[in-house]
């Protein structure tokens, strides 16, 4: 039987519009999901603004979901409904390819994606296959949860690609949902970090921390970098980064989009060893991993909450960077 749910759906045109759907019933190993909660990423705005080409349209956005599961397919044998999961981004693989059976699943050429292929998590109902599910404990904060599972997640893989010896100096380049998320692991284990950030109310966050520089975006910090992390979807950071770090450190690229990079000097910005790294998504076990740690760290963004009928206005405070840390939809009963 059919669930009929509310959603806001987007054609890729800057624009997102409420509207009404239909969810098949749960087939195989899919999980009917009540939303609990949903974050607003900056992948969701380049899905929306066309930045990214598009693999379904119409589409439901939303890739950070927590909520209660309602039904199960027939296939189902971990998760019972009345249980909280997560939704990420990462929808299914083929499971049989090279990259999947070597721990690289996110560079699956068949991989699909939550928001993107398939309808996501700015709906009141969405499906997900149990075996891309996070099974969440009974307590969790639906709110403060929701930015975990793409904004910190994806800060949790870059950290690892970023090669950061240990008590080194991580430089973060945007200070968003991910990059606030990311700071207090690299803090937590040792490390000293500066901020290279746009906006008043982005510099104000990171000046919450312990952080050993604040700066505007194009900043150099006081101490060469041993490491950096480029969030913002700003390619030309990228020579901005390389410059600041040192021989042998790492430069990791985050975002799923970025405008063009500039020309490079190899001299300047590559030579003495400096590697210059991406980040493509997240494996599941990075999802596990880094669940684990947020939860014995407490790990709790900071986070602007919107309710489900401000779907729109919330996409556009993220567009013009009115809102710090984390933006969150809170879904009304």
């Amino acid at each position: 039987m059919n669930t009929r749910t509310e959603a806001w759906v987007s054609a890729g045109n800057h624009t997102i519009a409420r509207g009404r759907l239909d969810l098949p019933a749960p087939v195989g190993d899919e999980l009917l999901v009540e939303t609990l909660a949903c974050g607003v990423c900056r992948t969701d705005l380049h899905v929306i603004d066309g930045e990214l080409p598009p693999h379904r349209s119409p589409v439901v956005p939303g890739h950070q979901v927590v909520g209660r599961i309602l039904s199960t397919g027939p296939d189902a044998r971990r998760l019972r409904p009345g249980d909280l999961v997560g939704i990420a981004w990462l929808r299914s693989t083929c499971g049989a390819c090279g990259y999947c059976l070597t721990g690289r699943e996110n560079l699956c050429a068949d991989a699909r994606f939550t928001g993107y292929d398939a309808d996501g998590g700015y709906a009141r109902h969405s499906l997900v296959r149990e075996a891309f599910a996070y099974a969440l404990p009974a307590g969790t904060d639906p709110v403060s949860t929701a930015p975990l599972l793409c904004a910190g997640i994806i800060g949790y893989r870059a950290l690892r690609r970023a090669n950061l010896p240990p008590g080194g100096h991580l430089g973060l380049y945007g200070f968003g949902s991910s990059a606030h998320l990311t700071a207090p692991l690299a803090l937590a284990a040792g490390a000293s970090v500066s901020a290279m950030t746009r906006g008043a109310a982005n510099q104000a966050l990171a000046r919450r921390m312990p952080l050993r520089f604040v700066g505007d975006e194009t900043s150099r910090p006081p101490d060469d970098l041993d490491a950096a992390i480029i969030f913002a979807p700003a390619g030309a950071l990228v020579p901005v980064a390389l410059a600041a770090t040192k021989p042998g450190g790492t430069v990791v690229v985050a975002g799923i989009h970025i405008s063009d990079i500039p020309a490079l000097s190899y001299e300047e910005h590559l030579f003495h060893e400096r590697d210059l790294r991406s980040v493509t998504g997240n494996t599941r076990a990075d999802g596990q991993e880094f669940l684990r740690l947020a939860a014995h760290l407490r790990l709790r963004p900071t986070v602007t909450t919107y309710g489900f009928g401000q779907v729109a206005a919330a996409v556009d405070d993220l567009r013009s960077g009115r809102a710090s840390g984390s933006l969150v939809i809170a879904f009304d009963r």
